[in-house]
């Protein structure tokens, strides 16, 4: 079912269009991008349905469905889509990806990255609502741990070792890459060779000299870095290691006196380091240049106009505050439903947290070239002082900034 709020907000602005006008389809297609943009949404998907279509908005990290279509107009929807974003529209039978680039596209929410998928009952469309050029410029603004936040600035000036940032998918690492590199622009200037090999590439940062793979020319990740290690970078930034070859690329950049920047797919700190073990890194080659291991996560902020309103509610009632969290919950439930702050969903906006792993800790080294597995390093790490992100996420909730079952949906224990 839709989520009542948002689906009843937008249903209200349907209202203003009408089915018999010839430029519906368009008008649709603007005010479903346009109610995106005020529901704070980072995606839309349109996955057709047995009848119909349906609408749902990735909103802080969590789909919400908020609309259905039927009738010839939902087709009509997509191939709408498909024309703005340049795409093939005779061609239903194959994924497609474009850009919308318009006027409109430099908004509040910058660029707009269409994909089209075939499935079962027609075509899927995913949006792609990319944050504006002026968000998250610096370091400084991403809102990371003060402790991951010093020692990251104290990272960016190294001369040479790896960076590593991990994190399952829509954990933020791509935005944090971004920020290291605008940080070392602004430390250097024109001071050091900056270059990038990206795919695709998805921000233009002034100062990096950027490149994207094209793996059908045989110019894919490992091949570019070979080649990029002739052309006298200082800083190199990866934009994500898939593969053994990659990985071990950019450890002999490292080797070789460049301070490597990239993003990995781990869950955790120590996870990274033994899925590199696992992919064939000699335990020696990461004990010498990788600097750290920077994980993170974003988790939805507990809705403070729902949090105030709730502690006015029952402070009129004479009654005390909650003893557990089930009150919490259920209070703020109760409120959600006619939040227009929220929109009924208890959260508004996400903040990142992250744990930060020296390989270079007393005992680390050592457990790194005996192989020892994640469990085993992990205590070793937090014997060295490592804040685990389950101790920032047991921190989070007893500050208020978030709900516990935030936590558990993030990183699927409890607290």
């Amino acid at each position: 079912m839709p989520h009542d709020s948002l689906a009843e907000e937008f249903s209200d602005a349907m209202r203003s269009l009408r089915d018999s006008d010839a430029e519906y389809v368009p008008l649709l297609v603007d005010l479903l991008l346009q109610k995106a943009r005020d529901f704070r949404a980072s995606d839309v998907h349109l996955v057709p349905q047995q009848v119909g279509l349906k609408m749902q908005l990735r909103i802080d990290g969590v789909l919400h469905h908020v609309a259905s279509f039927d009738g010839d107009v939902c087709p009509r929807i997509v191939a709408r889509l498909k024309v703005l974003a340049g795409l093939l529209t005779y061609r239903t039978d194959v994924p497609q990806e474009g850009r919308i680039s318009s006027s409109d596209a430099e908004g509040p929410c910058g660029e707009i990255r269409v994909t089209t998928f075939p499935t079962l009952f027609g075509e899927k469309a995913a949006v792609r609502l990319f944050a504006g050029s002026d968000h998250y410029q610096r370091l400084n603004q991403l809102g990371l741990p003060e402790d991951v936040e010093g020692a990251m600035g104290s990272l960016l000036q190294s001369t040479s070792g790896v960076i590593l940032l991990t994190g399952p998918s829509g954990s933020g690492k791509t935005t944090t890459v971004y920020a290291c590199l605008r940080e070392l622009v602004r430390l250097h200037g024109d001071g050091k060779g900056l270059m990038s090999l990206e795919d695709p590439i998805e921000v233009v940062v002034s100062g990096v000299t950027q490149s994207q793979v094209r793996p059908h020319v045989g110019f894919d990740l490992a091949t570019g870095i070979k080649s990029m290690m002739r052309q006298d970078p200082d800083v190199i930034m990866i934009g994500e290691i898939r593969d053994p070859e990659t990985a071990e690329c950019a450890f002999q950049a490292a080797l070789t006196g460049h301070l490597v920047l990239t993003t990995f797919h781990a869950g955790s700190a120590v996870e990274a380091v033994t899925r590199l073990l696992d992919m064939g890194i000699e335990p020696y080659l990461i004990s010498s240049t990788l600097r750290a291991v920077v994980c993170q996560r974003l988790f939805r902020k507990a809705c403070s106009v729902c949090l105030a309103q709730t502690a006015t509610d029952r402070n009129s009632a004479g009654l005390s505050e909650p003893t557990n969290s089930a009150d919490n919950s259920a209070a703020d439930e109760t409120l959600a439903s006619r939040c227009r702050a929220c929109g009924g969903i208890r959260y508004h906006g996400r903040f990142v947290t992250a744990e930060l792993l020296d390989p270079h800790g007393p005992g680390i080294s050592q457990a790194l070239l005996e192989r020892v597995d994640a469990r085993q390093l992990e205590t070793i790490a937090k014997e060295c002082g490592m804040v685990t992100l389950q101790d920032r996420g047991r921190k989070a909730v007893r500050s208020g900034l978030t709900y516990p079952e935030e936590v558990f949906r993030v990183l699927g224990r409890s607290v």
